[in-house]
């Protein structure tokens, strides 16, 4: 029996597989580990946890999210930014216990993967509309900034700063003077043989490459604190034991507000490291599957003793540098981050962490559009503006807060725009039929004398209430006053209460100034709502009608007005300025 094609039409059955290239996706998963693994026992370490914290984090992060997530690409693993947020959110409560910060920061994982869990199962994804793709783009474009920001202090040999991206890079200035010229020169010479190799030898592993080469010039170099170089130290071997986090009322009160904020910093980094993938392969995101699959991973690391993991932007590149067609290449990596713990830790003794930096700054450096910001320039100011927002945001105020700009600018112009209105008057063209038509489009449309038809371009909600009702009455002031008003609100599929009480505030002025009304292609529900607020009784349950031809028809009946056989003779209305 052939395995094979068994094997491959398995892995065909779960979301989000992609296209597997057993070749290439095995070497990106190999690159992946040797990034993952060195850079995960740093993540656990700035979230104040044991270095190994962040392998046992892997081991359950990846093989979930290859079970349960819909990107063929996207790195479920532990984040720089959300490490240092689990240490300012942990720290102040533990006070100095170690067994208790590991407790604490085990619930805190439980808690933000729970809240991604029920946000998933709620079908909560949907709020990512939210974001348009110029927030998107602005948003990853920033995340790159602070990612590659974060990794300076390892290329130049200097330690890390403290605070916000602006002074971590102020510090990294101040003490230039002090940069370690051994780590600067491993550092600087991997990033160019990294770029070296993306324009002239793209099809080459040159993230594995590099790391290698790491390790090598390391051992043969003796790279370490004789020179001041950095590097992967020990660590202890073997694999987790299960445990559930202790659960405690006062503790849980304390941690769900910050779990709720650690995730939504999450779930944007996922959600763009998703999205950015999902376009170079012509997908399409899931952002309840990623929220469910997201959920999964932080249950898992949170019984394993890890720590919390999120869609890693970094990592994500690096995969997809390193020719990642498929989950497989995730697969790949689980299973060797399983065999270093138990057979490998040594392997990663002394990688100086300016390869690890550099590394990362290179695959981040993709998710710089520039390009794609000059075309927003081009072609819409405001979306570029947008853009910008999201961007500065992120480098500017900081990760959480930047996000919270970006959906804030993305709501404003929602309700900007959902607010303004758009009424069109609508005539009717006679040819072989009747059709109605706007007459702002068409110029040998004809309004039917004595009869205004409006229809609503868009929907008909609190926001622009108050504008529809001002301007409808414009329409029907002036010395073209009509005897009859047709509204078409087609785009309704239902109405809100401001809306239907706005409507019927109309209807009793425009009665008192002796005008009829009628409704036309009233879908079901706003029909009901009429019928439950008093509208239908305002205006007749017989002027809630079908199309536009058969009210006007009906109305021409009711006034006694001439119906004309052939185009209608007046022209249309100008909308009021």
């Amino acid at each position: 029996m052939d395995v094979k094609p068994r094997l491959r039409q398995a892995l065909h059955r779960l979301p989000g597989m992609g296209d597997v290239s057993p070749g290439t996706d095995i070497l990106a998963g190999l690159t992946l580990w040797g990034v993952l693994a060195p850079e995960a026992l740093a993540y656990a370490g700035m979230a104040g946890m044991p270095v190994q914290a962040g392998l046992y984090t892997l081991l359950a992060s990846l093989p979930l999210y290859f079970l349960l997530g819909g990107s063929p690409v996207m790195v479920c693993a532990a984040t720089s930014s959300e490490s240092i947020m689990m240490a300012a959110i942990v720290a102040p409560l533990a006070g100095g216990d170690p067994a208790r910060y590991v407790a604490l920061t085990a619930l805190l994982v439980l808690c933000a993967g729970a809240i991604f869990l029920a946000a998933g199962l709620l079908r909560l994804g949907r709020v990512t509309a939210l974001l348009s793709k110029p927030v998107m783009t602005g948003f990853i474009f920033g995340l790159a900034v602070y990612i590659a920001a974060s990794q300076l202090h390892k290329i130049l040999g200097l330690p890390r700063g403290h605070g916000d991206m602006f002074m971590q890079v102020v510090h990294l200035a101040e003490h230039m003077g002090n940069c370690n010229p051994v780590t600067m020169a491993v550092g600087l010479s991997a990033l160019a043989m990294l770029f070296f190799f993306e324009r002239f030898a793209s099809r080459l592993p040159a993230g594995l490459f590099i790391l290698v080469l790491g390790i090598v010039a390391s051992r043969l170099f003796d790279l370490g604190p004789e020179f001041g170089v950095d590097t992967v130290q020990a660590f202890p071997a073997g694999l987790p034991s299960l445990a559930f986090p202790s659960v405690h009322a006062a503790d849980l009160k304390a941690l769900a507000p910050a779990a709720a904020g650690l995730a939504l910093v999450a779930f944007s980094q996922a959600l763009g490291a998703a999205e950015h993938s999902a376009a170079r392969f012509g997908l399409r995101v899931e952002a309840d599957r990623e929220l469910t699959a997201l959920g999964a991973a932080n249950l898992g690391s949170a019984l394993v003793g890890g720590i919390l993991a999120g869609g890693s932007m970094s990592s994500t590149a690096v995969n997809v540098a390193a020719g990642a067609r498929s989950k497989v290449s995730s697969g790949v990596a689980a299973l060797m981050v399983g065999l270093t713990l138990c057979f490998f830790t040594p392997l990663f003794y002394g990688l100086p962490e300016a390869i690890l930096g550099a590394v990362v700054m290179h695959a981040v450096a993709r998710l710089m559009k520039v390009s794609e910001v000059r075309r927003y320039f081009r072609q819409s100011g405001y979306e570029f503006v947008l853009c910008l927002i999201a961007l500065g945001g992120v480098v500017v105020l900081d990760i959480l807060p930047g996000l919270m700009l970006a959906v804030f600018a993305s709501l404003a112009c929602l309700l900007f725009f959902a607010s303004t209105i758009d009424l069109s008057v609508m005539g009717e063209i006679r040819d072989c039929g009747v059709i109605w038509v706007s007459a702002r489009q068409h110029s040998r449309a004809r309004e039917v004398p004595g009869i205004r038809v409006l229809r609503m371009e868009g929907a008909l909600f609190f926001a622009n209430a108050g504008k529809f009702q001002a301007a409808v009455m414009d329409f029907c002031t002036g010395p073209a006053t009509p005897r009859a008003l047709v509204l078409q609100l087609k785009a309704n599929r239902r109405l809100c209460i401001t809306s239907a009480d706005m409507l019927l505030a109309l209807a009793r002025d425009l009665k008192k100034a002796t005008i009829l009304l009628a409704f036309a292609d009233l879908a079901p529900d706003v029909a009901a709502m009429f019928r439950k607020n008093g509208m239908a009784d305002l205006v007749g349950e017989d002027h809630l009608y079908d199309d536009i031809e058969r009210a006007v028809t009906d109305i021409q009946d009711r006034l006694g007005m001439p119906r004309p056989d052939g185009p209608s003779a007046s022209p249309p209305t100008s909308p009021p300025a």
